[in-house]
């Protein structure tokens, strides 16, 4: 599991390095790791170090202090170093004397570069870049490498509300913060430097492949069909009913319990899954050990009561598109149920049960939406968020957006589904669900493998499931 900390907890872990060691001594340890780092870009891309050029663009405090220093240990390596202060004044006065006597320069221009280090803003930055910085990053061509982050990126938030640096690299001290998986595009590829920070419980985490693949649910010598766990799919209808066959063939696909089926698609689904047992109402469904409703499912007043009659059991309830829109309405329905329930909106399904858009701050929208109703939340997205009513919160980054085509969310609720009948905990649940979905839409995008991906719909991505689960469980923990 890999976790993220917000700035308050790495400035706290921080302080008693800074009390017990020599001035400056903790950021020439992270300057030395970032100058580290940037020398092995340049041989990566340039094919040497001694006379490459590197410019640093060297904002105020301690993160231009990084900058600077990490430009004096590369001129030690023949580095041609160039440093553009955005604000001379309040320049970090230590690293400037040390990057001019090790011979680097001073410019007032960002001229051709090799590489140029972004070291304008730090973890305690906040909004969009100022005008000036704006118009320096605006013209950069040359590979970007950021300093903790890339500046006017919110570094609890991942939000850049204007002007803002994109990476191809982000070399963080210490520990990731939250940027680090919630704006993956904005920072590229992350280097962690350890500085010999001890380290708190983290705001949020994600779950390793490795983490997905040793609790998914696999069949053990004492197991029956009903003891994997039985997952009940409420999705479909005449008009959609493609839903229903993705959100069954997904829980199919998921783990090696049974599916039952319920709604009007029964003669498409089986025609499709003849293991999957379909039925005409919830009356003679038969037993379940969890239920999804929602995908393809309808709005009106027959399909609000079947959502309502579900919510009134006593069995975890994974609640997904059109059941999400009646839920809006009814909020009292999820109050006080004491079995699992999972919500997973979409950003507009989000503002619809809410009422305000979850952005800027997913991460807090989606913890204070759980808090409130008392249920876990999987909020949709490249980065996906998961909360528990407790708050205990996990994200997951997609790596890409092969997974943006219609049904994919319908997908994912029946992968959901059949990890919560299997007794799975829901934010666990949430979170290895999340993983395996990004992985299968991975791999159905590349095919046998190849450098290029291709669009694709969601039957190749619900196909890919198994092959995605055994990726998980072949990786060493």
């Amino acid at each position: 599991m890999r976790g993220y900390y917000t700035p308050e907890q790495i400035r706290n872990a921080e302080a008693p390095l800074l009390n017990s060691l020599p001035n400056g001594v903790l950021m020439r340890r992270a300057a030395y790791g970032l100058a580290t780092v940037v020398a092995g870009e340049l041989a990566a891309r340039t094919g040497g170090v001694a006379g490459r050029r590197v410019t640093i663009l060297v904002g105020t405090g301690d993160n231009g202090g990084d900058g600077l220093w990490a430009g004096t240990y590369l001129r030690r390596r023949g580095v041609s170093v160039s440093a553009l202060l955005l604000d001379p004044t309040r320049v970090h006065a230590e690293g400037l004397a040390a990057l001019r006597a090790s011979g680097g320069r001073v410019v007032t221009r960002c001229g051709p570069a090799d590489i140029v280090v972004d070291a304008i803003v730090g973890i305690s930055g906040k909004g969009p870049l100022r005008p000036d910085a704006a118009a320096v990053v605006e013209q950069i061509t040359s590979p970007i490498v950021a300093v903790d982050i890339p500046s006017g990126v919110d570094a609890e938030t991942g939000a850049a509300l204007g002007p803002a640096v994109t990476a191809d690299v982000t070399v963080t001290f210490g520990a990731r913060k939250p940027v680090h998986v919630l704006a993956v595009p904005r920072c590229g590829r992350i280097e962690l430097v350890d500085i010999g920070l001890e380290l708190p419980a983290p705001a949020m985490a994600s779950l390793e492949p490795a983490d997905v693949g040793r609790v998914w649910p696999i069949p053990t010598a004492a197991d029956d069909k009903y003891s994997q766990g039985v997952v009940g799919v409420l999705a479909g209808s005449a008009t959609f009913p493609g839903a229903a066959l993705l959100c069954v063939g997904a829980a199919v696909a998921a783990t090696s319990g049974m599916v039952r089926y319920v709604g009007s698609a029964g003669a498409e689904v089986v025609s499709h899954y003849p293991e999957v047992v379909a039925a005409p109402d919830l009356d003679t469904a038969g037993r379940v050990q969890a239920w999804v409703v929602g995908p393809g499912f309808g709005t009106d007043e027959e399909s609000a009561e079947i959502v309502r009659r579900v919510l009134d059991t006593d069995l975890p309830v994974v609640v997904d598109a059109d059941a999400l829109t009646v839920l809006a309405q009814n909020e009292g329905w999820v109050a006080g149920r004491a079995a699992p329930t999972l919500l997973t909106p979409h950003a507009g399904e989000f503002a619809r049960l809410t009422g305000s858009d979850p952005a800027p701050d997913r991460v807090g929208s989606v913890r204070d939406l759980a808090a409130r109703w008392g249920v876990t939340v999987l909020l949709k997205g490249r980065a996906t968020i998961v909360a528990d009513a407790d708050g205990t919160t996990f994200v997951s980054d997609a790596g890409g957006s092969a997974a943006s085509t219609a049904g994919s969310g319908d997908v994912l609720s029946g992968i959901l589904g059949a990890l919560l009948a299997s007794g799975m905990a829901p934010s666990t649940a949430a979170a290895c669900g999340a993983k395996v979905h990004a992985l299968a839409a991975a791999r159905a995008a590349h095919g046998s493998g190849g450098e290029f991906a291709a669009p694709i719909s969601a039957s190749p991505l619900c196909e890919a499931i198994p092959d995605a689960i055994r990726t998980v469980r072949s990786l060493p923990t």
